[in-house]
């Protein structure tokens, strides 16, 4: 038994460090010491006899072959979670714990929400409206079924399946100078006061390397973590910003006059799931149920 022990810890560990990346995250989570999980990950990785990590400049990375055994572990993790917490029930009556940005929650989800379980009264399904980084952890972590992303989401833990693609825009307020213009350029911007969305989310390094490349100065008066914000601030004509529109101007936005930008920069509206894993029923019928009933715009298409 106390060697099934020592083998349930190592893993314990791998699933850590694959959810957290890295070994002080990992440790924070396990509630152990950072050298007890190092010494767990090197135990593991002697015993199946493969490169599991790889280890540069102090820096510890997941190989290949360690997403692949993290992702096998899924039943194992399972089957405690269920035992600890009691849940017996048959897994097609169970809620679906479904997890959503700020953005796509209040603009989009929830009305999509509301009409399935409109039309499907015997399900239920929890709401959390996290930050997208909160998203991949909870996913990779399992504490979610299902999530639905704008981000652009790199992974190898978590599997997208896209269903609405857009391009980025230029939004200002109305009367701005920028919209005489069919299109914005990106040295249009030239001088400009913008809005900008921080740093990690994932338009931003793009529109700056872009606007980097063209040799435009702009001046950002403000930064936001949301793309609602954003749209606010530049309707207080603060400035202009540059986001994806949807699903934020699929409806009416008075105030805000919108061009394309002209830059190669497009957004896919996804499904996050846990890689290798299959889809319960209830999250292939919601799924189907937004593909179903998303409304056409103008500013983005079906995938």
């Amino acid at each position: 038994m106390g060697k099934q022990l020592h083998r349930l810890k190592e893993l314990e560990s791998l699933r850590a460090f694959v959810t957290t990346g890295t070994t002080i995250g990992a440790a924070q989570r396990l509630g152990i010491s950072q050298s007890a999980v190092s010494r767990c990950l090197s135990q593991l990785e002697a015993r199946v006899g493969r490169s599991l990590f790889v280890r540069t400049s102090g820096r510890i990375e997941p190989t290949e072959e360690a997403l692949t055994l993290d992702g096998m572990l899924d039943p194992i993790f399972k089957t405690l979670a269920q035992i600890d917490g009691s849940v017996w029930a048959d897994p097609a009556d169970q809620p679906l714990k479904l997890v959503v940005p700020p953005t796509l929650a209040h603009n989009f989800v929830t009305s999509r929400l509301a009409g399935f379980l409109q039309k499907n009264p015997s399900k239920q399904i929890h709401l959390d409206v996290q930050s997208t980084d909160v998203l991949v952890l909870g996913i990779l972590d399992r504490r979610y079924d299902l999530g639905i992303t704008t981000g652009m989401i790199h992974h190898a833990g978590v599997q997208l399946v896209s269903w609405r693609r857009s391009q980025i825009i230029c939004a200002m307020p109305e009367g701005h100078r920028l919209a005489a213009l069919n299109t914005v350029s990106p040295e249009d911007l030239d001088g400009e006061r913008t809005i900008t969305l921080s740093h990690r989310l994932g338009t931003r390094p793009l529109t700056d390397r872009i606007l980097a490349r063209s040799g435009v100065t702009t001046y950002p008066v403000a930064e936001t973590s949301t793309s609602l914000a954003a749209l606010q601030l530049a309707k207080a004509g603060l400035g202009v910003t540059l986001l994806n529109p949807f699903p934020l101007l699929t409806g009416v936005f008075p105030g805000i006059c919108v061009r394309p930008f002209d830059a190669d920069i497009v957004y896919e509206s996804s499904f996050v799931m846990p890689a290798g894993r299959t889809p319960s029923e209830i999250a292939r019928q919601f799924m189907r149920y937004v593909k179903l009933t998303t409304p056409p715009d103008p500013y983005s298409t079906s995938i």
